[in-house]
């Protein structure tokens, strides 16, 4: 632009000047060699002018033929190398969509194009093909030699980390991501491996600042920040309860300030506080805690936050407890545990049973199986108990990665990730779940003595609807199945119930008991298909 406005003012200039000499007549006389030459101002000008542009004109022609070597040359290595960044193009998208045999033969034609120390691409690609065709050795070599490149050293890293990742050689990947973290601490991968290398070693003070310097490059957000710090704080405080318990209660109180839904910072920072016998601060905590999410670990250390404390003591905070929490199972559970202790069994029964109708799971029933026991004695209801216990949902646990622990950690034992735990129910046992028809005040048949004989059941024969004989026959043989035909169906009466295969499956080889709601929905003609 600023070339054709310049080309403009000449042109304009000219045209000024021509114009002004028109305007102005005259005569240029010239003597050369004893003879004079006159001529017109405005000839004159057009002669100078035109010589001007002749000698440019020459020039340029001098030059062009000059330079022309070198210029043919660079047209030429222009061509070649479009050609070259285009088969660099095909091979990188066909080394993406997963087409080993093109990426293979554009990595060949771009290394023939280009040279390999002008393009760092190309040693990309090649590492892709090898990857494609399953030469991992190839490919590590080829990563490898890029970390002497500095402008390819941290692909070389990433690729050298991907492989050791996919050997499973854990070490390795952390060594090269520390490596990767040293020269670029804003690579999200590189933070990521060395800081499970850090809480894997226990550094909790190296992961807290490698957390602070994620939160100042934006890499994480500020609440994932926060929950970080959280957790490697907690974890730092229950390293220190015992050798530096001081430093302990810092670590734990500033977690339990960044997240104060968090049940373990909270548990950790009320244990310092106890220990310290600062019991006001420490109950305070917990009963934030609890108010947001309750937690037995929560309730046992806030209803034994002091050792001295009678036994109804105890059940009075776990009433507290239950007064900030109502309608809630783990409430229920932790007021019936504290009156079993207190003896006051009318009302851990009525906690557990009430705990059971919120969530029917495995520790209220064998918590009301232990009241039954300590009340009765009954075995009957106690195996009953037991029984429903086993085929109810698990209890909610610390799980990661598959596995369960009754205590929380900072990091998975499996992967090494950290703040992988959660607080939630394992996968479902195999079997039967509790049918949601139980009644938890029915009446509970007790076992019989040894040697009563127990009352014939009818069952209806399945071959001869006239054959008593053979039916009689049946009823003696315990284990005895009979094929069920048409006929047998057509010999059942119009009021008889059909009784369901898996209720017959469930029961266990030790006898739990009669179940009150199968008791009452027994007749003397009742079906049965096995």
């Amino acid at each position: 632009m600023i070339r054709l406005l310049a080309f403009l003012i000449v042109v304009f200039a000219l045209g000024l000047g021509f114009a002004w000499l028109a305007d102005r007549p005259g005569d240029m006389v010239v003597t050369f060699n004893g003879y004079q030459y006159q001529v017109s101002l405005m000839v004159a000008a057009v002669a100078v002018v035109a010589v001007v542009a002749a000698v440019m004109i020459v020039w340029w022609l001098i030059k062009s033929l000059w330079n022309s070597p070198y210029t043919i040359s660079r047209y030429f290595r222009v061509r070649r190398r479009d050609r070259g960044y285009q088969a660099l193009s095909t091979g990188m998208i066909a080394a993406g969509a997963g087409d080993g045999a093109l990426a293979r033969k554009k990595t060949k034609e771009a290394a023939k194009l280009i040279r390999s120390d002008q393009e760092p691409l190309i040693h990309l690609l090649e590492a892709q093909a090898s990857l494609l065709e399953g030469d991992h050795d190839g490919a590590r070599q080829k990563f490898e030699s890029m970390l002497d490149d500095p402008e390819m050293r941290l692909l070389g890293l990433r690729g050298l980390y991907l492989e050791a990742e996919r050997l499973g050689d854990r070490n390795a990947a952390r060594h090269y991501a520390g490596r990767a973290a040293a020269v670029a601490p804003q690579l999200a991968w590189a933070a990521e491996s060395t800081l499970e290398e850090l809480t894997a070693r226990g550094d909790w003070d190296g992961a807290l600042k490698l957390v602070d310097a994620q939160k100042s490059t934006r890499q994480i957000e500020r609440d994932a920040a926060n929950r970080r710090r959280a957790v490697l704080l907690t974890a730092k405080a229950q390293s220190l309860a015992d050798s530096d318990p001081a430093a302990a209660r810092t670590a734990a109180v500033e977690a339990n300030r960044l997240q104060p839904d968090f049940a373990p910072a909270a548990i950790a920072a009320a244990a310092a506080l106890f220990k310290q016998n600062d019991v006001r601060k420490g109950s305070k905590i917990l009963e934030a805690a609890w108010k947001a999410e309750p937690h037995p670990e929560i309730a046992e250390l806030y209803t034994h936050a002091r050792p001295g404390d009678a036994v109804l003591d105890r059940l009075n905070r776990a009433k507290k407890l239950q007064e900030m929490k109502k309608n809630h199972a783990e409430s229920s559970m932790t007021v019936a545990r504290a009156a079993l202790d207190a003896q006051d069994l009318s009302t851990a029964r009525r906690e557990a049973e009430a705990a059971i109708r919120i969530d029917r799971r495995e520790g209220a029933y064998l918590l009301l199986a232990d009241i039954e026991e300590a009340e009765t004695g009954d075995q009957g209801k106690v195996r009953q108990l037991l029984s429903k216990a086993v085929r109810a949902q698990r209890d909610p646990a610390w799980v990661a990665d598959g596995v369960v622990s009754e205590r929380w950690a900072p990091v998975s034992p499996v992967t090494g990730r950290l703040d992988a735990f959660e607080w939630r129910a394992p996968m479902e046992r195999l079997g039967q779940l509790i049918d949601s028809r139980d009644e938890l005040d029915a009446p509970v048949v007790a076992i019989e003595a040894p040697g009563r004989p127990e009352k014939p059941v009818d069952v209806i024969d399945h071959a001869a609807p006239g054959n008593e004989a053979t039916s009689r026959g049946a009823e003696s043989r315990e284990d005895h199945v009979t094929p069920v035909t048409a006929a047998a169906f057509a010999a059942v009466p119009a009021d008889a119930e059909a009784v369901e295969p898996a209720e017959e499956l469930a029961r266990l080889p030790d006898d739990p008991g009669v179940d009150p709601d199968d008791e009452a929905e027994k007749s003397p003609r009742r079906f049965r298909l096995f």
